[in-house]
């Protein structure tokens, strides 16, 4: 770890870029999901308000919860529109030109949020909820991608983590400013909503400053000498003339060949193991039941005799406790591998996952303790979560697809997240309605299916490049097509001879 660190370090330009793709690329994103648990009582008297001001109208119980439902689901809507644009956009302005560009609809976001109040507005809250979401759709691709293709081989692991790390971070300092010392008051509530346009404002101000991504200058635009002008930025007067030899055979490989959409990407059938790859991990990122562990905190730390005004400062707890895992993460990963931290993660979540179902069951036999073993087993599963599927996640797309294939693994890979959110967000109130605390065993069903599919099914990425990869993933699954065929062809031959 120590040597990567030091690696790193002698790459200051790098460092930079880490986090000024990471403070206006997915920190907004990890802030807009967890931003509204705070404000929502303020949101909601401003939307009764205004329908008895403009209307006339009192609104009901379940009209309030719908429209209220439909203000937090809005953002997902706008991250798929985001995500399916995603593609055309970096082909067309580049994955730094893609990011700079981004930022204004964060910043236009950001006006509606902080001039709704004023405006009597909640329909402005709706269509800044879009318009964040949609920014996140492409930041979500853009980030990952620019990071890893300005990384060198052995720091591209390291890097690619920091994109789930400003997600955990975005996701804390929500809830963080949302406490009531901060922005979660009557009055700030509007700046709680648009403080992302202060990240999209630094963005703005600090990535010109970097060079486009020298991947995409040669692999794309085919411009070697702005490439290497790009390298020596980046990597100062180190000798990269093996990557650059590496991005050379890729070029070989691709030569005339356009990037590919995500219908050509689902019709390739040498890729089809990626491309299960990639929806089973980004399905699972969302289904893993890491919501469930929020939503249930509140009644865990109830039970354990945290009193109820202090409740929030609890679940801050957890907040922090997976920015830590995720640094940790970063720290650990280019020894141990993505796909060692995947495994662990993903089954260590689901032991916990049996566990805390049974500590909650007990909970309700009336157990003194168990409420602080309920408690334990939910900071580990933040813990196990954070310190695999977040931070190795998000990259993976741009590691084990080619570059005519990465914007559309993307494009896919978004969709899947975007969708698994939505549908998370729709159907896990009915879940928890009639499943109470078992629905931990829906959740527990995608961990430990993905821990083993990754298992099998996947090759290591760590310090290889994308061809070696694919044909890794060829190797794997060509030999348990050849020995299926040999079983089917010994069945034949034993057959005819009986027969």
């Amino acid at each position: 770890m120590t040597q990567y660190l030091k690696l790193l370090l002698d790459h200051p330009v790098l460092i930079a870029a880490i986090f000024i793709c990471g403070i206006g690329g997915t920190f907004p994103y990890g802030y807009s999901v967890s931003v509204l648990t705070s404000p929502s009582p303020f949101i909601k008297q401003l939307i009764n308000s205004t329908c008895e001001s403009r209307y006339n109208l009192s609104l009901d119980t379940w009209q309030l919860s719908l429209i209220w439902s439909f203000t937090v689901s809005v953002f997902c809507i706008g991250g798929l529109v985001g995500s399916l644009m995603s593609a055309s956009l970096m082909a067309k302005f580049g994955r730094k030109g893609c990011l700079l560009r981004h930022n204004f609809g964060v910043i236009f976001g950001a006006v509606l949020m902080l001039l709704s109040k004023t405006a009597a507005s909640f329909e402005m809250i709706m269509v800044g909820r879009f318009v964040y979401g949609f920014s996140s759709g492409v930041s979500l691709s853009a980030h990952p991608i620019y990071l890893l293709e300005c990384a060198p081989k052995k720091l591209k692991a390291m890097m690619g983590v920091t994109v789930g790390t400003f997600i955990s971070g975005g996701k804390f300092f929500g809830q963080l400013l949302g406490i009531s010392e901060f922005l979660g008051t009557e009055k700030a509530w509007p700046w709680l909503l648009g403080f992302s346009g202060f990240t999209a404002l630094f963005q703005l101000c600090t990535l010109p400053f970097l060079p486009e991504s020298p991947r995409f200058l040669l692999l794309d635009r085919g411009d070697r000498q702005a490439c290497e002008k790009a390298l020596k930025r980046l990597w100062g007067n180190n000798d990269y003339s093996k990557e650059v030899e590496e991005m050379l055979q890729e070029n070989a490989a691709v030569r005339n060949v356009r990037n590919h959409s995500a219908l050509e990407l689902i019709q390739t059938k040498t890729l089809r193991w990626q491309l299960i790859t990639i929806i089973v991990t980004f399905c699972t990122v969302q289904l893993s039941g890491i919501n469930a562990a929020y939503f249930y905190s509140f009644d865990v730390f109830h039970a354990a005799g945290i009193p109820d005004d202090k409740l929030r400062y609890a679940a801050l707890g957890m907040g922090l406790c997976e920015l830590c895992a995720s640094i940790s993460c970063f720290m650990i990963i280019e020894n141990t591998g993505k796909k060692v931290l995947l495994f662990r993660g993903y089954m260590g979540m689901s032991a916990t996952l049996v566990l805390l179902t049974i500590t909650l069951y007990l909970q309700t036999l009336d157990i003194s303790w168990m409420p602080y073993c309920s408690m334990v087993l939910l900071f580990v599963f933040i813990f196990c979560f954070a310190v695999g599927p977040v931070g190795v996640s998000s990259p993976l797309p741009g590691e084990i697809f080619t570059q005519t294939f990465k914007p559309a693994a993307y494009v896919i890979a978004g969709i899947v997240n975007w969708t698994s959110l939505f549908v998370v967000g729709m159907v896990f109130p009915i879940l928890v309605e009639n499943l109470d605390y078992f629905c931990f065993l829906i959740f527990l069903f995608f961990c430990f299916t993905c821990g083993v599919y990754f298992k099998l099914n996947v090759p290591e990425v760590k310090h290889k490049t994308a061809l070696q990869i694919t044909k890794e993933f060829d190797e794997m699954h060509s030999k348990s097509r050849k020995n299926t065929t040999e079983s089917k062809a010994d069945g034949v031959e034993i057959y005819e001879t009986k027969f």
